[in-house]
């Protein structure tokens, strides 16, 4: 599974050690950009496989993903 932060997204940074921290073995990155700038600007926002995912909130953010992580990758 391959996780990614825009660099320029606020509200990444104790989400991206809370989930390097908690998972080691998943692929997760801060890239320059992940181009997904209309979001990034607006929100917490990260990529799981590709698909963009949002929350109001870096928490809800967090909580949000391991929840797709648990799940085995499965996404609504």
């Amino acid at each position: 599974m391959k996780i990614r932060f825009c660099e320029h997204n606020k509200g990444k940074k104790k989400v991206y050690r809370q989930l390097k921290d908690e998972f080691p073995d998943i692929s997760i990155k801060v890239k320059d950009c992940i181009k997904q700038c209309s979001a990034c600007r607006e929100m917490p926002m990260a990529t799981v496989e590709g698909k963009r995912i949002t929350a109001s909130d870096g928490d809800k953010l967090y909580n949000k993903i391991t929840e797709i992580i648990r799940n085995d990758g499965k996404m609504d």
